[in-house]
């Protein structure tokens, strides 16, 4: 097991890590989402739902990864957190990306059809954030925030971690955002969280691997 590896494991789902901070986050997330459900942007809010639902199913399977190779997560978030959820995520990124679905899809043109380099914006967009995004993993693998073990997932192989990382998450959520039937939104969104708490119950409660 790398050092990284072994350092987030000793504080995973450690109490004693808490800081009252997060209950400032908490309501933040809670306020974001209360300010677009009180002017019913319904299509702001199940993309923001989306896009975290995929960050949980990222966060599940890279934890399995690790309790599968048994050496290092694909990426790790050992250092000063007040709450270490899963081995990758902490309580700050999970509320970090509880909101940032809704802030990027705030960016979306108005016309899904509108071209951007001549790409549809809703590609260009999501290519363009999740580029962007992997450039923030890069500054904060730097300062060893957020750490990388294997060598085909880091700064100098960031491929992957665009592509599997990030713009999965855009491109359901710009998806989720677009859909004209509101059944087809929940559906999509139950959907992902369903699967999201299958994970957990099976690989969480069940196996003891998250």
């Amino acid at each position: 097991m790398t050092d990284a590896a072994q350092q987030a494991v000793s504080i995973l789902r450690d109490g004693g890590q808490f800081s009252w901070y997060v209950i400032t986050l908490f309501a933040f997330v809670v306020y974001v989402y209360a300010n677009e459900i009180e002017r019913r942007n319904w299509n702001l809010v199940l993309a923001g739902l989306a896009f975290w639902g995929m960050d949980w199913f990222n966060e599940i399977w890279n934890s399995v990864f690790f309790q599968i190779n048994g050496r290092a997560p694909m990426w790790g978030a050992p250092d000063d957190t007040a709450f270490l959820i899963l081995i990758g995520l902490n309580i700050e990124i999970m509320f970090m990306f509880a909101v940032a679905g809704i802030a990027f899809c705030k960016m979306l043109p108005a016309d899904p059809k509108m071209r951007i380099l001549g790409l549809p914006n809703r590609i260009f967009f999501a290519l363009a954030n999740s580029i962007f995004c992997v450039i923030v993993e890069i500054w904060l693998n730097s300062v060893n925030a957020l750490t990388w073990d294997w060598s085909f997932w880091n700064a100098s192989a960031p491929w992957l971690i665009v592509v599997f990382g990030y713009l999965t998450f855009f491109l359901v959520s710009y998806w989720v955002f677009d859909m004209e039937s509101m059944r087809s939104k929940l559906l999509t969104v139950g959907t992902i969280w369903a699967v999201d708490a299958a994970a957990v119950v099976v690989f969480g409660i069940g196996l003891g691997w998250l």
